[in-house]
């Protein structure tokens, strides 16, 4: 069985071609079931959450993946996801590869958000705005990098010591303009695209703030209790989600505007299977403000391993 570590699997998921293969797995689907989803307490801090995300393509692959996320990890300088991917044959059962699923679970969330820009930001949306300052940070700047051009990335969180530290690993890693954000309120009245990865259970993304043209892309807040945009953003934007059915239940910048009846299911515009199979043109006007509200699926963990694994066998 292949054993591809945190290093290996970066290496074998560049983001075109992940991008591309989370596209052909929306178009063509999967089997993937209802995944199941703990609480798992914690003495003495937030509850951490259990995951088991399966999905198979019938004869050909299947996977899983175990995930836990403990927020208070960040407390300790350590990653909130902690996550390993088995991937098998679907036709003999077969084990095939353990895959690293902290990187995989990152790349495919950023490259998510990736293919969602694709249809919902502007063609020459150039000011990327990262809210937060954890793991997925750096990979969701390389993931809108390779769809759009971006020449200023701009950082902010809630410490300036862990935005400093992003914003000179990124300074390192890529060629545009890196800054670190002062006022939020202002960083996000100049970003043509707004990425947000937090565990926030208070709106940090605030619509009032928002130009003409926003682009903004929740990536965090996963639970219902959690939010990272406020009733304003919802107000003003055209609404998309990864898939109906995980957005309508799990994420707080769906459930709860949902629960206060701001919203309906109605008002969501498509999904990323409606968005990648043209029953959706995406972005309408230059001047729309779009959101994207992502909260993971199993398929595009299934389409990052069978591309990992394939490209590490080459």
């Amino acid at each position: 069985m292949l054993l591809l570590s945190e290093e290996q699997t970066r290496d074998a998921l560049p983001f075109s071609d992940l991008i591309d293969s989370l596209a052909d797995m929306f178009r063509s689907g999967c089997v993937m079931p209802t995944r199941h989803h703990h609480d798992v307490e914690i003495p003495g801090e937030a509850d951490g959450t259990m995951l088991l995300m399966p999905a198979w393509l019938p004869g050909e692959y299947s996977g899983v993946k175990v995930a836990n996320v403990v927020p208070g990890n960040s407390g300790r300088g350590l990653p909130a996801v902690s996550a390993q991917y088995l991937l098998s044959n679907a036709g003999t059962g077969e084990m095939l590869a353990m895959i690293d699923g902290g990187e995989l679970t990152a790349r495919r969330t950023a490259a998510a958000s990736a293919l969602a820009a694709r249809y919902l930001s502007r063609a020459d949306a150039r000011n990327l705005l990262i809210v937060g300052t954890g793991r997925l940070a750096p990979s969701l700047v390389a993931a809108h990098m390779a769809v759009r051009p971006i020449e200023k990335v701009t950082v902010w969180g809630r410490s300036k010591e862990k935005a400093g530290a992003l914003a000179d690993e990124l300074v390192a890693e890529f060629s545009a303009e890196i800054e670190v954000a002062e006022e939020l309120s202002s960083a996000l009245g100049n970003a043509d695209i707004v990425s947000a990865a937090t565990l926030s259970t208070e709106p940090l993304v605030l619509g009032r703030y928002l130009k003409p043209g926003t682009h903004v892309d929740l990536v965090g807040a996963f639970k219902p209790n959690m939010r990272e945009s406020d009733d304003d953003v919802i107000r003003r934007a055209d609404v998309f989600v990864d898939t109906r059915d995980g957005c309508l239940s799990e994420g707080g910048d769906i459930v709860q505007p949902l629960q206060s009846g701001l919203i309906t299911a109605q008002d969501i515009k498509a999904d990323l299977y409606e968005l990648c199979r043209g029953d959706h043109p995406g972005r309408e006007s230059d001047d729309a403000i779009t959101m994207f509200k992502s909260v993971g699926a199993a398929l595009e963990d299934l389409a990052g391993a069978i591309l990992a694994y394939r490209n590490a066998e080459q």
